[in-house]
């Protein structure tokens, strides 16, 4: 069997992990667990990595220094690299602001598809509902990507998603057509 593919019980699945990357409420949980939902309606073994989830369990010792933020990004490709090589459609969702660790995932992942979730700062701010940018511009928040840390927008990804101009079903869309194209459905 090739590593990366699963197969049993009429089921051929090559696995691949989506890594959902952009600034923090710019769509990246509400289109990757869209895309989930079509995947698993496809009959297709998938698991979501959700940044807010991992963080309270995988990772909740660490911080969001840089230095932080890059070991939960290793955790995070470590558990992905396992379930992509077993076969599953993993799809993570976390901010990963800096290019350098996004790289070393996809090393380490291999059948990795960069999903940037482009959303100008101003719409992120008006959907943010928890007030977390609100709190990191009167200082509150530390180290809040977008507003006191960078974010390093990916330079070219497989898929390219404009939150702020298209639907959520519009989005979840296009990830399905790219995987059909890149063929990994």
């Amino acid at each position: 069997m090739e590593a990366g593919r699963f197969e049993g019980k009429g089921c051929d699945q090559k696995g691949f992990t989506l890594w959902f990357t952009g600034l923090p409420c710019s769509g990246k949980s509400a289109v990757a667990d869209r895309v989930a939902e079509i995947l698993r309606q496809r009959g297709l073994r998938v698991e979501r990595l959700d940044g807010d989830v991992v963080r309270q369990s995988l990772t909740r010792d660490l911080g969001f220094s840089r230095e932080d933020r890059n070991e939960n990004i290793r955790r995070v490709t470590f558990v992905a690299k396992l379930l992509t090589r077993n076969g599953v459609a993993v799809l993570t969702s976390f901010i990963s602001p800096y290019r350098e660790i996004r790289a070393y995932a996809r090393r380490e992942i291999g059948h990795f598809i960069e999903v940037y979730t482009k959303c100008p700062l101003e719409i992120c701010i008006q959907r943010d509902v928890k007030g977390m940018y609100e709190r990191a511009m009167r200082g509150e928040i530390k180290e809040f990507t977008g507003i006191s840390d960078p974010y390093e927008e990916p330079i070219n990804p497989e898929i390219l998603l404009e939150t702020d101009k298209e639907t959520l079903e519009e989005s979840a869309a296009k990830v399905i057509r790219r995987l059909e194209e890149l063929g990994y459905l």
